[in-house]
This record gives C-alpha cells, structure tokens and sequence, in this order.
C-alpha cells in the first residue's frame, strides 16, 4: 500500500491496539478526521496513529475527551503535538494532573472513615463533604451526580 493511499481503519486498529469501533467513536467525536478513497472506505494518515496514542494518554492523565479535542484543535493543520507542542500542553496540563494526584491523596489517606457509606452526604465524611455542606445542594450523592464542592 503506497502512503498516499492512507491507512484503513483495520490497519490503523492493529498498530494502535484500538478496537474498529474505538477508532470510530473518535472520529464521531470529531478527533479524528479520515477522508474516503475512491471506494468509499475510510483511509487514515499515518500521524493519526500518534495521534490515537496522544488521545490513549491523555484519558489516562484524566482528560475527558471534549477536553482532548480543545487540545487537539488547539494544532494548525489537524496534526499531531509536536514535542514544542507536547511541551506546551504539558505546561497547562500540569494544574489538572496536580489537583488529580492531590484530590487520589486525600481519598488514600481518607478511605477507612468512608468505606461503606455510598452516600458522601453524612456529617462524618472527611473526604468530600465536611460538615455536611452538600445538604445545601440538595438531596442525594450531590457530588457524584455533578455538583462541585465550595472550596
């Protein structure tokens, strides 16, 4: 296969790891953006598989994908971070990954006084809901259906 014809999707699966349907679900998500051959099959350029493997990083950093896609978008040309790039985003990642590590310490160091509630809206929970703020939210998890804590 000539490089100019692109990768089809069955290639592209094999050397990222990713099933079809994974590659498939980024694409409707608008991180990856294939075009047709002659044929009508979808075709892939090469730089697509560092950009699924940049797309694999970035959910294990936390990333939501519409925050992959910001990022992505952020890039001239639909193309891939450059290491001047990766740089960049790694600066502004930094924050994010900062609060992560710190919000898993507090779960590790807090995770014996909660194990068996489920509710985090009790009075006794150390872990996101000291003296019973959520109350004040609603009823319910308040901040597993989304609300965010007053810090």
């Amino acid at each position: 296969m000539a490089v100019s014809e692109g990768l089809p999707i069955g290639a592209l699966a094999g050397r990222t790891g990713l099933a079809v349907s994974a590659i498939r679900y980024y694409e409707a998500q608008g991180l990856l953006k294939p075009w047709r051959n002659a044929g009508g099959q979808r075709r892939y350029q090469r730089a697509d598989i560092r950009r699924l493997s940049f797309i694999m990083i970035a959910q294990q950093f936390g990333l939501s994908l519409p925050d992959i896609r910001e990022v992505l978008a952020s890039l001239p040309n639909n193309r891939t971070p450059t290491p001047k790039d990766w740089a960049r985003i790694g600066a502004a990642l930094r924050g994010h990954l900062d609060a992560r590590i710190d919000t898993l310490l507090r779960l590790r160091d807090n995770l014996d006084g909660c194990i068996g509630c489920g509710c985090l809206s009790l009075p006794k929970c150390k872990l996101y809901n000291r003296d019973d703020i959520a109350q004040s939210k609603g009823t319910g998890p308040r901040y597993l259906l989304g609300d965010r804590p007053d810090v």
